[in-house]
């Protein structure tokens, strides 16, 4: 019986200690370009990091303007609440739904009647301005 074989752990040869040390070696010549890709995602985060501080202290300075602006209107707004229900309650009324029917009798019923009207004096008015043009008789002879 061979006593070595009997759990003990083997002694690496020197074939294996050169795989190991050819490993270690390749692991530690990666190493300067795993670094060197490590400090650009670092740099790229610092980047991000500023820009999202810059978003942020923009964002806030719109809030704050914001906040400004709802100050100034919150007053006029709640004075114009009391106008406003009137104005509803106005909208409300069943008259108000009666309108464009009102309009629309006045368009059609009234308003030819007003264009025969205005017919009716564009024709008195010609009529009295020949006169005048004219003149009558009597207005000669007292002037003469």
């Amino acid at each position: 019986m061979d006593p070595f074989r009997l759990g003990m752990p083997k002694i690496p040869g020197f074939t294996e200690l050169l795989t190991l040390l050819q490993t270690q070696t390749e692991a530690l010549a990666q190493l300067p370009r795993t670094l060197t890709e490590l400090n650009g995602a670092v740099r790229e985060l610092i980047a991000a990091t500023s820009t999202a501080t810059s978003a942020i202290s923009s964002a806030q300075r719109t809030a704050e303007r914001l906040e400004t602006l709802v100050g100034e209107l919150e007053e006029p707004v709640r004075a114009l609440k009391p106008g406003l229900e009137r104005v509803g309650r106005v909208l409300d009324d069943p008259a108000v739904d009666a309108v464009p029917d009102i309009i629309r009798t006045i368009d059609e019923d009234l308003m030819p009647m007003i264009a025969t009207i205005r017919q009716a004096q564009n024709r008195v008015i010609g009529v009295t301005g020949l006169l005048r043009r004219r003149g009558r008789p009597d207005d000669e002879d007292a002037a003469s």
